[in-house]
């Protein structure tokens, strides 16, 4: 079987924000794209974090209650995103989907983003993986040859 890798299947053209992006601004551009977060990248896009759907609630909450101390995404972003590089299996990426709460995984290359992943491009791959497996056997034998193609995570 042939081993697909996180370039196999990222998104290249992503939507992204700047972390000195007003926040409501940030927000708004995350509801009119129907997305649930943006990563965050300097001006050379060094990634620097992930703007979500959970940290629009703290803004919101913030807002409620605290006042807001400044009103840029930087402040609200998850600075210490996991990521993946480009050469991580997909079995690999699964497992960290299924042991993490995560929606995206970015990919970085020379710390630069240069895609992203999500939960529904693995399931996807998966799926036109199992699909094209030989008709005999079960197909998730298939996916258990993959495992030792696949078995060397590279995930921070």
């Amino acid at each position: 079987p042939k081993s697909i890798v996180a370039a196999d299947i990222m998104a290249k053209r992503l939507i992204t924000l700047y972390p000195e992006m007003d926040v409501f601004k940030g927000i708004e551009i995350l509801v009119k794209n129907r997305i649930s977060g943006a990563p965050v990248v300097d001006r050379e896009y060094h990634l620097l974090g992930v703007f979500s759907e959970k940290h629009c609630m703290q803004v919101l909450i913030d807002a409620a209650y605290e006042g807001l101390p400044t009103n840029q995404v930087g402040a609200f972003m998850d600075d210490d995103p996991q990521t993946i590089s480009e050469d991580t299996g997909l079995l690999v990426m699964a497992q960290v989907f299924l042991l993490t709460p995560r929606r995206r995984l970015p990919v970085v290359k020379d710390n630069r983003l240069i895609g992203q992943v999500s939960r529904r491009d693995v399931i996807k791959a998966a799926s036109k993986l199992l699909s094209t497996a030989p008709s005999r056997g079960n197909p998730l034998l298939y996916l258990s040859a993959l495992h030792d193609m696949n078995n060397t995570p590279n995930v921070r």
